[in-house]
């Protein structure tokens, strides 16, 4: 384990049989990867919550997804969002987990800097048929490491301070090892240079901050 306050890290905590079972429920149910191409908000979704529009954008995001909800799987990781949570000292109030996404990365695919969530009352989801998911934002992301036989594709994150960009890539890199930060956080998948790079991601809800 390994914690700098900004991310968690629980290294090579889950073993290969276990990884191996959940890249296989993407099978062959891989879809493009969409990002939030919406630049500014409406006057609607100041009223209602920001919707997004979200469509392939080779420019931003090259990588495959399928989509897992099976409850082994959030019962397996949801201790180490917990205890991540706890020990970091972010203590955020977290009440649900959005559906998984397996993303597959391969040679050339990447993500550049993005954000996965603001926690502020705009970035609210509105789906009222969801008791998961609705006036909940999106506080904790967690990045679980699939495989390891690739060559680039690190992860980084972007902070800024005195009119720099800084950019840090925590030693994440061993099947199995598991990443927990705050979803406001910028960060990134770096190019794939070698092999595939199979990941799980998850994002815990609860609560706009106020």
């Amino acid at each position: 384990m390994y914690s700098v306050n900004e991310w968690y890290i629980f290294h090579e905590v889950l073993d290969k049989k276990t990884c191996n079972k959940i890249k296989r429920f993407a099978k062959n149910n891989w879809e493009t990867s969409q990002v939030d191409t919406q630049q500014g908000i409406t006057d609607e979704e100041r009223r209602t919550g920001k919707k997004g529009d979200y469509k392939s954008d080779p420019k931003l995001r090259i990588s495959d997804v399928s989509w897992v909800t099976d409850q082994w799987v959030y019962d397996t990781i949801w201790p180490f969002m917990q205890e991540a949570n706890e020990k970091a000292g972010w203590g955020y109030h977290i009440k649900a987990a959005e559906s998984m996404q397996i993303t597959r990365y391969r040679k050339g695919g990447f993500y550049y800097f993005h954000r996965d969530g603001y926690g502020d009352q705009l970035s609210a989801y509105q789906n009222p048929q969801n008791a998961f998911l609705h006036g909940h934002v999106r506080k904790l992301s967690m990045t679980t490491l699939l495989s390891d036989n690739y060559e680039g594709g690190a992860f980084e994150f972007a902070s800024y301070g005195k009119e720099k960009c800084n950019i840090s890539a925590p030693e994440f890199n061993k099947v199995g090892s598991i990443i927990v930060f705050p979803s406001i956080m910028e960060h990134r998948v770096a190019p794939i240079t070698k092999g595939v790079r199979y990941s799980l991601v998850t994002w815990f809800l609860g609560p706009p901050f106020v």
